[in-house]
């Protein structure tokens, strides 16, 4: 294959993986491009936490909602999972910085949202998981 979409958890599973050292080859020759990076960036996930109206413990839920935003926490989770953290000034896993800086896209994730059912439709008819 010579283009793949992937995440950069993925990469970094495979380049580390030491039950599966085959895995570390193969990462090895692969390139990351982000994509879009002359007009409107590449796609990225995000991770968030809210709190419910009737949460039961609101107080200890804000408390771990505060330490997930702090560096420590930032840092580890970051490097645990081959992500960029997304608070400014955490430093990058070694090999997630060997990737590169990437132009994100700013669109707005209800915009995103409002095409999951179409996105859906498409990724049944072309057999996407076939």
């Amino acid at each position: 294959c010579d283009v793949s979409l992937g995440n950069t958890y993925y990469m970094g599973a495979m380049a580390t993986n030491e039950k599966k050292p085959e895995q570390k080859t193969w990462a090895a020759a692969v390139n990351v491009l982000f994509p879009g990076q002359m007009s409107q960036g590449t796609h990225v996930n995000i991770s968030g936490a809210a709190i419910t109206e009737h949460a039961k413990n609101k107080a200890n839920a804000i408390k771990l909602l505060e330490f997930l935003s702090e560096n420590f926490a930032q840092k580890m989770y970051a490097e645990q999972n081959f992500e960029y953290p997304v608070k400014a000034g955490v430093p990058w896993h070694p090999l997630v910085a060997s990737w590169g800086k990437f132009k994100a896209d700013s669109t707005n994730l209800n915009e995103i949202a409002k095409h999951r059912s179409t996105a859906a439709k498409i990724m049944d008819r072309v057999d996407f998981d076939g």
